[in-house]
């Protein structure tokens, strides 16, 4: 290889001018390979009038600069720009100024400096030297530098040759195909790391030209949002002994698969190696399919249990949002969850849920699941959460370490206590839910219904948030009293709210503790200095609010807030709503209508407002969102002893800390 050649590639900015102020030595680059660059400046020379000169700039053809040695303590006169050989600076004082490497040649002398030591070094033709024993390529042989302008060796490669690394079989980081394997090549270039697989069933393929998965459903198409194509729907603990079994027909655990594409979506559902289901979504529609209960799951006051394959997981060909339902039906306990896609899984969550109800003993719970084989989950329980049925790996004490495989459920559950605050992390990516078997909000208050939600990992949580409550079913001008907890991710978490909220406290101590306020009806922002997760709870209907029983809802943060939606709303309930919480002065439109402005309340001196909006039932329940601005909505629906809650959607950005 021409080593000139090659020191014209190398770092820039190198010493085109051997000596710039008084006192430095000038010395090579790190490789010893440098580039004169016609930007290169000094200061404190002195001028032919005898002032500071303020820069000498070297010739506009740049050149790698040799070495100085011996640099004095007299200043560098002033020099002029040159073009193919630009006009220098004078010698250091008391030293030799270094030669250049190839380029323009570097000027004469300046007039204004004392030289008595040496004069300026002119751009020459010898260049810094390749340090013994680095690897330089020159196309596909690999070449061993003696330090002296030469080679100790010189290899061809069979595969390829990488700098600085010599003969590899690949670059490190490149991608190729593998059949529907997408392989990359190791740090080092040993080996090819299969690292993702392009999924048929996804409507999935590997381009060669790119090494990576290609179609609608492929990681470089969907975003980060509540929008996917691959899902693993849970069933979670319902009440089910004596009178009350609904883990059973005639109740239905079900799915709600919309349809976000312009094309038809083919959806397949397995649990494990067994295909459950497979059906047709059109475009803009919605399907309802009824699956199996899991008993394991279902059916227990306890332990706490890691159930092989106890998760579904639903594929689709285009990208979706779905839903589930526990149960179905309306009937007298239930919950529903926006499930969240794989590609927004994180490995990072904090848990909420509810107290164990001691005088009945129904419990709370949460519940992992992995997508990947290998997955390891470290639990640490909160301070209130460390009363727990052992079991599947999980202490007493709700501590534990446990291995999932590729569609397990880890499902932990209370012996006493609230498993609120609970931090669960993984070395790989995971879906958690949080909720409990049936319980009262607040105990005491008659009657109690199932509560359950896909919670949102730590990264896509934020520190601002807008909280309304619900409508009040019987009345439209009134709301329906609610519970709000707030829990800290990061210890020492300071709070405020406008309008103030008395009941609730400005500071959390310790992450994974919480703070709940009263039962109320105001609409208020919550702002915090960390990460926090908020959860607002329906209260029961005993407690003087209208018809409908206790639901959870996950707030949405309002960075996480879209200008487009499509939900669900099950059209077998007596009523259902969405709200919408939005910037004043935003157009929104609920299935193609404008939100009435009358309708708009405001939240304090925010300038946010949020609405109610009664949803039809006499389509297929799917229902659209549309805005000039982000907003967020929530989703729910109410009978008499019953509801469910869950926001409509959401993005899932990872916002930081």
């Amino acid at each position: 290889m021409d080593w000139t050649m090659f020191a014209s590639h190398t770092s820039a900015r190198r010493l085109a001018i051997a000596v710039a102020t008084a006192g430095l030595v000038a010395a090579c680059g790190d490789d010893g390979r440098g580039t004169a660059s016609a930007s290169d400046t000094a200061t404190s020379g002195t001028s032919l009038s005898g002032t500071t000169a303020t820069s000498i700039t070297d010739g506009t053809t740049d050149g790698t600069a040799g070495s100085a040695t011996s640099v004095g303590t007299d200043s560098a006169g002033s020099g002029t720009t040159g073009a193919s050989s630009g006009t220098g600076g004078t010698g250091a004082t008391d030293g030799t100024a270094g030669t250049g490497a190839t380029g323009g040649s570097g000027g004469t002398a300046g007039t204004g400096g004392t030289t008595m030591g040496g004069t300026a070094g002119t751009a020459g033709t010898t260049g810094g030297l390749c340090p013994q024993g680095e690897i330089v390529c020159e196309g596909d042989t690999a070449k061993v530098c003696d330090g002296m302008g030469g080679f100790d060796s010189e290899t061809p490669c069979a595969d390829v040759c990488v700098e600085g690394l010599g003969c590899k079989l690949c670059v490190p980081g490149e991608s190729q195909c593998n059949g529907d394997t997408v392989e990359t090549c190791d740090p080092n270039g040993d080996t090819w790391v299969p690292t993702d697989t392009c999924d048929p069933i996804q409507g999935q393929t590997c381009d060669p030209q790119f090494g990576a998965c290609t179609g609608a459903c492929s990681k470089g198409a969907l975003g980060l949002s509540y929008i996917g194509c691959d899902y693993y729907p849970t069933v979670t603990q319902q009440i089910d002994y004596g009178i009350d079994q609904y883990c059973q027909a005639p109740h239905q655990f079900a799915v709600a698969v919309a349809n976000t594409s312009g094309n038809t979506a083919d959806v397949t559902v397995t649990r494990g190696a067994m295909t459950v289901d497979s059906f047709q979504v059109p475009a803009g529609d919605v399907v309802v399919r009824p699956l199996p209960w899991i008993d394991a799951l279902c059916k227990t006051q306890g332990p706490s249990t890691l159930v092989a394959d106890g998760a579904y997981r639903l594929r689709s060909t285009q990208p979706v949002t779905v839903y589930q339902y526990n149960p179905l039906a309306a009937t007298v306990t239930n919950d529903a969850s926006l499930l969240l896609p794989v590609n927004a899984w994180q490995s990072d969550y904090v848990v909420a849920s509810w107290p164990h109800w001691t005088g009945i003993g129904l419990p709370g719970f949460y519940a992992v699941v992995a997508s990947e084989d290998g997955t390891t989950v470290t639990l640490t329980p909160s301070a209130t959460g460390g009363q727990v049925q052992a079991g599947g790996g999980v202490a007493a004490n709700g501590a534990g370490q446990v291995t999932l495989q590729q569609g397990d459920v880890l499902q932990v559950v209370t012996s006493g206590g609230d498993l609120t605050g609970t931090r669960v992390t993984s070395d790989k990516p995971i879906q958690v839910f949080g909720g409990h078997e049936c319980t009262q909000v607040p105990i005491g208050t008659p009657a109690c219904d199932h509560l359950e939600e896909a919670l949102f990992p730590v990264d896509a949580l934020a520190k601002e948030y807008f909280v309304a409550p619900p409508i009040h079913p019987s009345n439209p001008n009134a709301e329906k009293g609610q519970i709000v907890r707030i829990v800290a991710t990061e210890p020492n978490t300071q709070l405020s709210y406008d309008p103030p909220q008395g009941g609730l406290a400005t500071s959390i101590t310790n992450a994974g503790d919480f703070i709940e306020s009263p039962i109320g009806t105001t609409p208020f922002k919550v702002t915090a200095d960390k990460k926090v997760l908020v959860v607002q709870y329906m209260v029961s209907q005993n407690a003087g609010y209208g018809l409908s029983d206790p639901a959870m809802l996950i707030a949405v943060p309002s960075e996480q807030y879209r200008q487009d939606y499509l939900f669900h709303a099950a059209t077998n309930w007596v009523v259902n709503f969405v709200d919408i919480i939005a910037p004043d002065g935003a157009s929104v439109t609920v299935d193609g209508a404008p939100v009435p402005a009358m309708a708009w309340k405001a939240i304090g001196a925010t300038g946010w407002s949020w609405a109610h909006v009664q949803l039809s039932n006499a389509g297929t329940g799917n229902h659209t969102v549309a805005a000039d601005q982000g907003v967020g909505i929530s989703v729910y629906g109410v009978q008499d002893y019953g509801s469910y809650w869950y926001p409509g959607g959401l993005d899932l950005s990872i916002i930081p800390q």
